[in-house]
């Protein structure tokens, strides 16, 4: 398979696989894993379970690299579609126009996600998923418009360091500087003044808050710096190699880093960031080795499908019920799976999901926001 047929024209599609099998995890994928390994329940399943969770405070599970590749992933096509129009003379005024109109619908989807039309604006939860893909779009994309290559590079630096700075050297009210409790650092300090409506995903602040919010930024930055080497003049060895020491750099960095300012997915700290980007710029380097250089690409074609419609399903699975659908077909067969039917429960509405993704890839549908 060397292109995918029906896919929208001037797409990576090592970049469309990878975030598929982003959201692969999203849509279904862990719970399919996690009763898979519930039920085979030995010592390396349960370990491998364990990377299915989030880190309660400091750490990293694989299940914490999920949201911030997504943002690398967004990062890494603006060169295919900002810069690209950019070079090419593309009316500016326009651009930006293009650039606040997604933004605010991506927001609105947001908002959406989280049931805004119950209108139950105590128990409402403003910040979210979207909402925080939305802003780091703006923001990345605004320096997209304004900084060549090295300006964008020292734009999220600066957002690291910046962040760093302020968590560790700015007083919190009763507790001090420096302090990265969930109750005593400031992003939850900050929350607990001016979000809103309740929180998530622990007590004292929101996961998705407001000062968490800004190296997100960076790590949509850091994704755009692998967009712009894939879209460079160099050959694809180079591109490879390129790939694979900004991803063992940004780990290293990561590692040393955590000594002083712990990897923490809530807080978003800055070691997190360049944690996630150093596994984000590798899997890219997989799947952009396996796919682009050694032309294998039928094995990614679910992905592929996934990848084109992501938000469209990220939406859709808050407001449809695909297990009722499920249900419709294999309700019969459930109740007779046994110890399987977990496994064989989540599996079919997965399937839903995914064939409801098909049928937009057949009828050539990709929804953009």
């Amino acid at each position: 398979m060397n292109s995918v047929s029906g896919a929208p024209s001037g797409r990576v599609v090592s970049i469309d696989a990878l975030r598929g099998f982003d959201m692969f995890w999203i849509i279904g994928g862990d719970a399919f894993f996690r009763a898979l390994f519930q039920l085979i329940n030995t010592p390396w399943a349960l370990t491998l379970l364990d990377q299915l969770e989030h880190k309660e405070w400091h750490g990293f599970t694989f299940y914490d690299l999920i949201f911030p590749l997504f943002l690398f992933i967004v990062g890494a096509a603006m060169p295919f579609a900002i810069s690209k129009r950019l070079q090419r003379g593309d009316n500016r005024r326009e651009l930006y126009v293009h650039i606040m109109k997604r933004t605010l619908i991506l927001f609105a989807l947001g908002l959406v996600y989280g049931h805004i039309l119950e209108f139950d604006f105590d128990r409402f939860r403003w910040a979210g998923v979207l909402q925080r893909i939305s802003l780091c779009y703006f923001f990345a994309a605004v320096i997209f418009m304004n900084f060549r290559i090295k300006g964008q590079a020292i734009a999220a630096g600066s957002i690291l360091v910046g962040y760093w700075a302020i968590l560790t050297l700015v007083p919190v009210p009763g507790f001090g500087a420096g302090i990265l409790t969930p109750e005593g650092n400031l992003a939850s300090y900050i929350d607990q003044l001016f979000l809103p409506g309740r929180f998530c995903c622990f007590q004292f602040g929101d996961n998705e808050g407001i000062l968490s919010t800004i190296p997100a930024i960076a790590t949509t930055l850091l994704g755009g710096l692998a967009g712009h080497l894939l879209r460079s003049a160099m050959d694809q060895r180079q591109k490879l190699l390129g790939l694979i020491g900004a991803g063992i750099g940004s780990l290293v960095i990561a590692l040393l880093w955590d000594l002083l300012f712990p990897i923490n997915k809530l807080l978003w700290t800055s070691s997190y960031v360049l944690f996630a980007a150093g596994w984000s710029f590798l899997l890219l380097a997989l799947f952009y080795w396996v796919i682009d250089m050694r032309r294998y690409q039928k094995w990614a074609f679910p992905f592929i499908i996934i990848g084109l419609n992501p938000i469209t399903i990220y939406v859709a699975q808050s407001v449809f019920d695909f297990g009722s659908i499920a249900r419709i077909f294999v309700g019969g067969f459930v109740d007779h799976t046994g110890v399987f039917q977990p496994v064989f429960w989540v599996a079919c509405v997965f399937a839903v999901k995914w064939l409801f993704l098909y049928f937009l890839y057949r009828q050539k549908i990709f929804l953009k926001a």
